[in-house]
């Protein structure tokens, strides 16, 4: 009786979620405990409505950025980040030949 099938694990409730500038995707979703980051991205369906790829490195859970292995637990929010229009320096060096550095 060690075999545990899938049905006796419990399921739990995440977010997969990704802003862009007008819009959000937020999809919440129910998963088998032990799913990995990258198999709930998958599941939720949302690299298909993306103009994007996801790369490790670009993901995270609640703003700390985490590897496409991670366990993922009740109630997490995965986010998967875009790329910065520009680098914070580049902004502040745009404001300041601007003459708005404040």
């Amino acid at each position: 009786m060690d075999n545990i099938t899938s049905s006796a694990i419990p399921p739990i409730t995440i977010q997969v979620c990704y802003a862009e500038a007008n819009h959000q995707f937020l999809i919440d979703m129910t998963v088998t405990k032990g799913t990995r980051l990258i198999e709930a991205i998958r599941q939720s369906g949302i690299e298909k409505k993306l103009s994007i790829a996801i790369k490790e490195g670009n993901v995270g859970i609640f703003g700390q950025k985490k590897p496409f292995n991670t366990i993922l637990d009740a109630g997490d929010r995965i986010e998967i980040y875009r790329p910065l229009a520009a680098t914070p320096q580049e902004l502040r060096r745009r404001r300041i030949q601007r003459g708005n550095d404040t």
